[in-house]
């Protein structure tokens, strides 16, 4: 059977002709694999929210699960940042100071924050490995069990170095958790529901925040070790509802299809999707996850790190790796301990816990917003906004903090700055970057991809946990409000790089982002190229898997 490839216009780019003779010979039935990839493609972008919604009701129901497993992240990182200002811990766990206080010394804030980072850096790459070979859910239990045990080891802390190695542990299935939510929930849903799902992991890591710091408030009157050991201990409640909704979650079928289990792929979609919707074919979409990965084979055809960072890949690997640093050059290190800066501006603890579970209430109101906001506006122009208001943030903070007496107001509208960071990061950088990590790498290395930009990100969160804590500790730079002065420089370069290397993949199948990038649209123009990945750009078409032909323009 033949695909003839009629003639595309100057603004329609499709796939190389070398590369469509060799999926041609390689699919059986190459030509109806094609017609029902694209009408499940065409399918996919004429599909409402609603729709998608009734369609897809269980996908989105075991995402939601499984993102679930980010808050024990978000809920941690919260909880180390915030126990800085708690009384409890710092006598517990810090040195006392001249004046009689107690602060846990900044070469230790940054080693128990860096410690986690270590611990996700080794979880993410170990998930990337395991995931691969043996698939989502088998990784994703083995990373839950492993949580269970790790948290005794906070919760029995008898010293600092205990919680380093707790913190370390504790990081290898964070790691897990930080991959597999995210790729999982891009792979078990359409377009349109696409941003929805991968920015629910942001929501989710932000209601982890919310719970610490609401936790650690409730819990502020206390003197005892209680104060300090029943937040660790809220972890628990976490794995064992998580734990049974990956039991009853489907496979990804973009998964099975990558190991060639095409007829297991098709039954895992079905229990990923209700039967509402009788034009819906689960054939035409595991057709178009075929016809996807035997193009990416062609383009790039390991499935290796290594393979991340050859031809066309290096380019995408590069995106979202800058993409999930940013989400720390852009301050939010500086911008989100709003607890800590506080204290150290003269706000008593029970002020500055108020401001904290305000800001993070607000940080997960943003997220929510962004659902919204994204439907309208595409993912470059949002991240690009963001960049800019958190820049003019960061250097008016800066400008207040200047006078170093100055009168106590100015402490207030400091505060409420910073929590306006936090909501205007919530709606953009924060959510967004989630969506991207999981849209620009191929399918067929997307967890590497993944597993490689989570790293950087890790990677940058540790410059940050050695520059953060001096910029606010009295016992180091004290700088304070000037702290917003390092940290918009960075914001500003973040910004510059957007400008130039961000593409805007908002409403594209997987197979047309392929060909886009395969053909080197640059990040400007990808929103106003058409891209056909069923057809070849040089007018060239397989016939019978054997060769090409040209064929010529009817009028």
């Amino acid at each position: 059977m033949a695909i003839a490839a009629s003639h595309l216009d100057g603004d329609t780019v499709g796939i190389s002709d070398e590369v469509l003779l060799k999926m041609s010979k390689n699919i059986d039935n190459f030509g109806e694999v094609t017609e029902n990839a694209q009408a499940a493609t065409d399918f996919e972008h004429h599909m409402t929210v609603r729709q998608a919604l009734r369609l897809y009701p269980k996908a989105i129901a075991f995402s939601a699960v499984l993102s679930l497993a980010i808050i024990m992240e978000g809920y941690d990182t919260a909880l180390l940042g915030s126990f800085y200002g708690y009384p409890v811990f710092q006598e517990r766990f810090g040195v006392r100071l001249r004046d009689g206080s107690y602060q846990v010394t900044a070469p230790w804030q940054s080693g128990l924050q860096n410690g986690a980072q270590v611990g996700e850096i080794l979880g993410l790459m170990i998930a990337g490995i395991l995931a691969e070979r043996f698939g989502y859910k088998k990784t994703m239990l083995g990373a839950l069990f492993m949580i269970t045990g790790a948290i005794f080891l906070l919760f029995f802390a008898q010293n600092i170095s205990m919680l380093m190695a707790g913190e370390i542990l504790c990081g290898i299935p964070w790691g897990a958790f930080q991959t597999l939510t995210t790729t999982y929930a891009a792979e078990v849903s359409p377009i349109v529901l696409r941003p929805y799902l991968t920015t629910w992991v942001n929501g989710c890591w932000v209601a982890g925040q919310l719970i610490a710091i609401g936790v650690l408030r409730g819990l502020l009157g206390r003197t005892d070790q209680w104060a300090w050991r029943i937040p660790y201990a809220i972890q628990w409640a976490w794995p064992v509802p998580i734990i049974i909704g990956v039991f009853l979650a489907p496979e990804s079928p973009w998964w099975l299809v990558r190991k060639g289990r095409v007829e297991e792929a098709k039954k895992a979609l079905r229990g990923l999707t209700s039967k509402t919707d009788t034009s819906y074919s689960v054939d035409d979409t595991v057709a178009m996850m075929v016809h996807t990965n035997e193009h990416e084979k062609y383009v790039s055809e390991g499935v290796t790190y290594w393979d991340c960072f050859t031809g066309v890949d290096l380019r995408r690997t590069e995106i979202i790796s800058c993409v999930w640093m940013i989400q720390v050059f852009c301050g939010i290190w500086y911008g989100g301990n709003v607890v800590y800066f506080l204290e150290q501006a003269g706000f008593n603890p029970t002020k500055s816990f108020d401001f904290g579970v305000g800001e993070n209430a607000l940080g997960f109101c943003g997220t929510l917003v962004s659902w919204s906001v994204m439907r309208y506006v595409g993912r470059r122009t949002l991240y690009l906004c963001g960049l800019a208001i958190m820049f003019t943030i960061l250097i008016t903070v800066g400008f207040m903090g200047i006078p170093n007496d100055g009168p106590a107001v100015l402490g207030w509208i400091s505060g409420g700055l910073l929590m306006l960071f936090v909501f205007t990061y919530d709606i953009t950088v924060g959510p967004v970057c989630y969506c991207l990590v999981s849209e620009i790498p191929s399918t067929r290395l997307r967890i590497k991809s993944v597993v490689i930009a989570r790293n950087c990100y890790n990677i940058a969160s540790i410059v940050a946990n050695f520059l953060n804590p001096p910029i606010l500790n009295p016992t180091a730079w004290n700088l304070r409000g000037k702290g917003g002065f390092v940290w918009c420089g960075f914001c500003l370069l973040s910004f510059v790089w957007s400008y130039f290397r961000l593409p805007e993949p908002k409403g594209l199948s997987a197979g047309e982002i392929d060909v886009l990038f395969e053909r080197g649209v640059s990040a400007r123009n990808f929103s106003k190229i058409n891209a056909d990945p069923f057809r070849s750009t040089n007018l060239k078409v397989a016939v019978d898997g054997q060769e090409t032909q040209h064929i010529e323009e009817k009028s």
